[in-house]
């Protein structure tokens, strides 16, 4: 598969650095997701088009068996790319600076491998070239919880995401059984006081002050009232306040997030820290309090984890697997796993001759192309193999992980 898969590169590192060099926004993936369908039209792939809204939908195989989704996103980030490279972004101030244009690549080469044997699948695979994973817009929706409600995983017995990461050098892939990224959670926060004369504080409630309060002592939530076993992390990012400095200033506006890997924790925290805020009553002020949950955890079923492993070892050899990192990060794959069985993959991309790591979500983010092929293999592969050793009571039917 892997020697199949690297015959292909030329023609993935084509269309890897013409997605490059035409990143869309999430929910913009318009061209995207038009150049994908067409694709998937030219390799003969049937396919479902404008899925949670700019979303394609393809499918090898037979429909009378079980089913395994493979998924890769395809929107990119607001940033101005500086790499100075032929296939550099051609629109100013949007780059795929996330790396999905090669997440959307492999896909596609997947698509062309398992085409190729596509008699020999006893069922069905789908491939999701998902939008929006960046985002979560203002009704709520990310990309993938949209898919989710659309109905696309309702079908699915298994699901394989795959994401690059630049701090494994290319060949190698990296897996991690149980929690590996974060719950991403956003708190807002309004201190209300009272204003006054700088001179004359104790006529007033001093919202900065009352603020300082909250900031501080909702650290001791992860330090003190959750177990030194778990982990989170509470981040105010933004805090506004204040007219003049002679004013005691009547209000304050608080903003941050919250990140958590056990669902318990996670309620734990929200609870806990409204608790925290509701403090400034006792101190003559008052509040506005929103808490709005954004992605669930990446936790990766451990049977399926097992098997990509088996898996990408059978591709790549024994040595090229590796535990990947648990990261504070979030990635809405996660609502995919809220709904059938799923892990997540980590595809080296690091050069062997890079000096440093270049970073995600950074303007000189980039890849050894060759990992393209190794992604497209692996993911075939398993798709191939899953469905050859599929066996119901093995992998019995999960319809929500709620």
């Amino acid at each position: 598969m892997y020697a199949h898969a690297k015959a292909l590169l030329p023609n993935l590192i084509a269309i890897r650095r013409h997605l490059h060099q035409w990143p869309e926004l999430s929910f913009q993936e318009y061209e995207t997701s038009a150049f994908v369908a067409k694709q998937l039209h030219d390799l003969g792939v049937p396919h479902d088009i404008e899925v949670a809204r700019t979303g394609v939908v393809g499918y090898v195989g037979k429909g009378d068996g079980p089913t395994l989704a493979l998924r890769a996103d395809m929107d990119a980030l607001p940033i101005l790319e500086e790499n100075d490279v032929p296939y550099r972004s051609r629109r100013e101030g949007v780059m795929h600076a996330c790396g999905h244009d090669a997440h959307t690549t492999m896909l596609l080469g997947a698509a062309m491998l398992l085409k190729g044997v596509e008699d020999q699948l006893p069922g069905r695979v789908k491939l999701i070239f998902q939008p929006a994973e960046e985002i979560i817009g203002g009704d709520g929706y990310s990309g993938a919880k949209l898919m989710v409600e659309e109905g696309v995983v309702d079908d699915v017995d298994a699901i394989i995401g795959i994401h690059v990461d630049p701090t494994l050098v290319v060949g190698t892939v990296g897996v991690r059984p149980g929690p590996m990224m974060a719950a991403a959670d956003r708190i807002e926060i309004d201190i209300l006081g009272k204003k006054a004369h700088g001179a004359y504080a104790y006529l007033g409630a001093d919202a900065i002050v009352l603020a300082a309060q909250v900031i501080l002592a909702a650290q001791t939530i992860i330090s003190r009232r959750i177990p030194a076993v778990q982990e989170g992390v509470i981040t105010f990012g933004e805090i506004h306040g204040g007219v003049r400095d002679n004013i005691i200033s009547d209000r304050v506006h608080l903003t941050g997030t919250v990140r958590s890997f056990d669902p318990a924790i996670r309620d734990q925290i929200e609870k806990e820290l409204e608790e925290v805020v509701s403090i400034v009553q006792k101190m003559g002020g008052n509040y506005r309090y929103h808490y709005a949950r954004g992605n669930p955890p990446v936790i990766n079923d451990g049977q399926l984890t097992g098997f990509l492993a088996r898996m990408a070892k059978q591709v790549l050899g024994p040595d090229q697997v590796v535990e990947a990192a648990k990261t504070a990060g979030a990635e809405d794959f996660s609502w995919y796993m809220k709904r059938t069985r799923g892990t997540f993959m980590r595809v080296g991309v690091k050069h062997p001759d890079w000096p440093e790591v270049r970073p995600l979500h950074t303007p000189i983010f980039d890849i050894d192309e060759r990992a393209l092929a190794v992604g497209a293999a692996v993911i075939a592969q398993s798709a191939i193999r899953w469905l050859q050793e599929y066996d119901p009571d093995r992998w019995p039917r999960v319809t929500s992980l709620e």
